[in-house]
């Protein structure tokens, strides 16, 4: 290190390297618990893959009442009031912000980790370059926690860690290679266009690669295969997003990334060229508008912890003492040779739907030998196989709020990591479910002043909204409860009890018809490309907007503009009845409760 060269050392008590969706959720999910973080972030901006520098959608489990709640639907539910339009940028404003406004936080943007120190079994301290102001960082931390997903730590720290495809022996997995090998799933770069008023010309660059005829998009294979998935070459504001411009899993999927890179930036220019100029897509008026020059990652380096989950996990659905998290995306593992394998039976990616949600513990969240080191994202300890299902953004931000949580507890009884699992699992698993996670075997459980409370709805009513399951499961109502606007929930005790915080959980419309009408942005509200039939989104109908709190008859709480899901209502005092009346919706005729109880 140059002595002439600025130096700053920073003391925390955790450091999260890597800020896509799950370094960022756990940094907040820690930070929230009061522990004072340091997030360090390669790049200019926080998100990872779904950043407005890749742009890649956030997807998760596939079942219509399994959506990922928690952090994840916070962030949608902050960009859909502030952003309708749903322009990038702002949505990497909307995360930065959940975090900035987050004293706890401190983000190093545009800082790349390089090396640590260690003592024994344990890592001391990082370093870290950060090429904006020319300065190098000495972090030290009593837990540290790798979300890059490439891993960085594990070469510098010595932790044990899987790279490539396991061979079927090793753990008996059905869809595993007979022989282990290095490949990986590759990496894309993807583009956004905009329909217009009048046909636009498109002159491609000189590096662009040339696609004569749609023969050149036929390896796609498919034919025979029900699982597999095509190379659709239209774009639309409901169309794909040309996620199969993918190569590099064949090579070194972190060494050789910039080299696939030059590969895939032409891969993509000549893909668009073939859309405008080569043979008859209908795209005639559709300008482009952006194209990524950063490849988005599905795999390079997968962290070893106390448990490797397994596709014998997946398939099962993941009945774990430790569940902390939850998957759903099928088994989706794309070839390694992308757009470079033309074998009509080798297709670009293979999905196996999973039957249902599986949990994920948290044993897969922590390293096996360097005893301070957590991680969450695409690293965590799995399979190949797995990693297909788990690897997606919507699972890593369950998995980065849970492992934030963990540190969090590790740093309060001064434990390490495993040692939340050996003796805080129920804190663990209580915090998650409060902080709006959804655990598929693990029911939420009342405070007992909660369970005092006489309330002014049906006994079955009163059931449902202390059971424990905050969403459907199956239908709509069997985990709910509606009152009208007007009417009031009302909480009371035979003689004045302290009262910390109310937690109410509110319907986000599971059937997101109220949010938009257009299919992918149901799926979760990202834009990419921008037809003439594109439709600003909206807060949920089902949401409170309007309701006025009392405490023994007197207002001490009004919400005017609710768009969360989520709301904890700040009490802090004593009274015999509090009351909750609901002013206005979203636009539904009734409020949707799933839950409603004292923390």
């Amino acid at each position: 290190m140059n002595s002439n060269l600025r130096h700053e050392t920073v003391n925390t008590q955790l450091c999260i390297v890597g800020g896509g969706l799950s370094g960022a959720f756990a940094a907040l999910a820690a930070a929230r618990q009061g522990r004072s973080v340091v997030l360090i972030q390669d790049r200019p901006m926080l998100g990872g893959n779904a950043s407005s520098e890749i742009r890649m959608w956030v997807r998760g489990a596939k079942g219509r009442f399994d959506r990922e709640s928690g952090y994840i639907s916070e962030l949608e539910q902050r960009n859909i009031y502030g952003n309708p339009t749903l322009v990038h940028s702002l949505f990497d404003a909307t995360l930065y912000g959940m975090l900035a406004e987050n004293k706890n936080i401190r983000i190093l943007l545009n800082t790349t980790c390089v090396d640590a120190e260690m003592n024994g079994n344990k890592i001391k301290s990082v370093k870290a370059w950060q090429m904006t102001t020319y300065t190098w960082f000495t972090v030290e931390a009593e837990i540290f926690a790798d979300c890059s997903g490439d891993s960085i730590l594990a070469p510098i720290c010595g932790a044990e860690y899987r790279k490539g495809r396991e061979a079927k022996s090793e753990f008996g997995e059905t869809l595993a290679k007979d022989t282990a090998d290095e490949c990986t799933m590759g990496m894309s770069v993807i583009l956004a266009a905009r329909e217009t008023d009048a046909p636009v010309k498109f002159t491609p660059p000189s590096f662009a690669t040339v696609y004569p005829t749609d023969e050149c998009f036929a390896g796609n294979g498919g034919e025979d295969d029900i699982h597999a998935q095509i190379r659709e070459h239209i774009v639309g504001t409901s169309r794909g997003n040309l996620w199969w411009v993918e190569l590099g899993g064949n090579m070194d999927s972190i060494h050789d990334s910039d080299r696939v890179r030059e590969k895939l930036i032409a891969n993509i220019y000549g893909v668009w060229d073939h859309i405008k100029n080569r043979g008859d897509h209908g795209m005639e008026n559709w300008d482009l508008e952006w194209v990524g020059f950063l490849p988005g990652k599905r795999e390079s380096r997968r962290y070893v912890g106390d448990i490797i989950v397994t596709e014998h996990d997946i398939v099962s659905g993941g009945h774990f003492e430790d569940e902390i998290a939850y998957g759903g995306w099928p088994m989706d593992d794309h070839n390694p040779f992308g757009m470079e394998q033309n074998d009509r039976n080798n297709t670009a990616s293979t999905m196996i739907p999973v039957n249902e949600i599986y949990g994920l513990p948290y044993r897969a969240l922590y390293s096996r030998n360097i005893e301070n080191l957590m991680f969450a994202g695409r690293n965590i300890s799995v399979t190949h196989v797995a990693l297909s299902s788990t690897r997606v953004m919507a699972t890593c931000a369950l998995l980065g709020q849970a492992m934030g949580h963990g540190a969090a507890i590790a740093l309060k009884y001064g434990c390490a990591p495993r040692g939340v699992y050996e003796k805080h699992m129920d804190e663990l698993q209580r915090n998650l479910l409060e902080d709006g996670i959804y655990l598929p075997h693990v029911p939420r459980k009342m405070s007992e002043l909660t369970k005092k409370a006489r309330l002014n709805i049906s006994d079955v009513d009163r059931e449902i909204l202390f059971n424990g399951i905050e969403r459907p499961r199956k239908e709509y109502g069997e985990n709910e409860i509606k009152q009208n606007i007007g009417d009031c929930l009302v909480f009371r005790f035979d003689k004045p009890e302290k009262i910390g915080t109310l937690r109410l959980r509110f319907d986000p419309d599971y059937s997101r018809e109220s949010i938009t009408p257009n299919l992918k942005m149901r799926v979760f509200a990202m834009k990419l490309h921008t037809g003439k039939d594109f439709v600003p989104v909206k807060v949920a109908a089902t949401l409170a907007k309007e309701f006025c709190v009392y405490a023994d008859g007197k207002e001490i709480y009004r919400v005017k503009d609710n768009y969360l899901e989520l709301v904890r209502i700040p009490i802090n005092t004593e009274a015999k009845e509090i009351k909750v009346e609901w002013v206005s919706t979203n636009g539904a005729d009734e409020v949707g409760l799933f839950g409603a109880d004292f923390v």
